[in-house]
């Protein structure tokens, strides 16, 4: 069984309108980017992140848990966490490392956000290399581990009295600016066809109605 055979069946049980609406996210959708929140505990944060994300085409989000757990409100991400995918770090000790490792494989840069004296402002970003924005408590921050192993800083300019975003504004406010600039640029940003393959495969069947009786069908006819 090939994506590719399974989606051309599934596409029997799909609108065109809907098909064509998954073509057209999917066409804005990246990987050069991700987001990575670590231990918030404000559960409507998590949510609205990801609302973020998915309107910014962002598709993965790094979500680690050290301390807090997380959930995703279906009334505040309005359906987002749908059409995202989401990595959770909570099984071991050290969740920020192994989440860093996982990472840096991949071949993302570690961009802590933080008011750090050294930190590059937004409009200055340079966005042509593979990132992930680590996203921490309003208070406390990123972690130290992150602030230790990060590959640069990153900064929202402010002027006024306060000296910190909400967690979720923050997020909202970098991921707008550099992924318009990502979009204008001349860099490989958007997903390979495979990628769209399996995420429209993904779409589709949370889509579809008495999908496993579907799938099960499909099963039958193929063996």
């Amino acid at each position: 069984m090939t994506k590719k055979a399974l989606l051309k069946y599934l596409e029997i049980f799909v609108t065109e309108r809907r098909r064509n609406l998954f073509d057209k996210v999917l066409n804005q959708r990246t990987k050069h980017f991700t987001v990575v929140l670590e231990d918030l505990f404000e559960k409507h944060n998590i949510s609205a992140v990801a609302r973020s994300c998915d309107i910014f085409g962002i598709q993965d989000i790094h979500i680690i848990e050290n301390r807090y757990n997380s959930y995703v409100s279906n009334h505040v991400a309005k359906g987002a966490q749908k059409w995202i995918d989401f990595y959770n770090y909570n099984k071991q000790e050290h969740n920020t490392q192994i989440c860093i490792d996982h990472l840096k494989k991949q071949g993302y840069q570690i961009i802590a956000t933080t008011p750090h004296t050294d930190s590059c402002i937004l409009e200055d970003f340079d966005i042509r290399k593979k990132s992930a924005f680590v996203f921490g408590v309003e208070k406390a921050g990123v972690s130290d581990l992150v602030m230790n192993q990060a590959d640069g800083f990153l900064k929202i300019p402010m002027v006024g009295f306060t000296e910190s975003l909400n967690v979720s504004v923050a997020a909202a406010l970098i991921l707008n600016t550099t992924t318009q600039k990502l979009r204008n640029s001349n860099s490989n940003w958007q997903l390979t066809n495979s990628e769209k393959e399996t995420i429209k495969l993904e779409w589709m069947k949370k889509s579809i109605k008495s999908i496993d009786l579907i799938l099960e069908r499909f099963h039958k006819k193929t063996c």
